[in-house]
């Protein structure tokens, strides 16, 4: 299992959870965070230090939800094609 720690006020914006974030990312969520709080800021941040081990359809309902821009995607993408 991931392990996680966030700083204190690190991403702060955990906002709302949109239909298709609970459609598409529900399992990625009881993989890797299931020890932490929905819209929380450690949740979050687990969730971009997990970015590349989440399934597609969960990063595109975070896309469209704005919680990380596509351009963001695809510089991890690139990233992780280059190690």
């Amino acid at each position: 299992m991931l392990s996680c720690v966030a700083p204190s006020a690190v991403l702060a914006q955990a906002g709302t959870i949109t239909k298709d974030m609970q459609t598409y990312c529900t399992n990625d969520y009881k993989k890797f965070f299931g020890d932490y709080g929905l819209q929380s800021a450690a949740l979050n941040l687990c969730m971009r230090k997990a970015g590349p081990g989440l399934s597609p359809a969960c990063v595109q309902a975070l896309v469209k939800a704005g919680k990380v821009s596509q351009a963001e995607v695809d510089k991890m993408k690139a990233k992780t094609k280059g190690l």
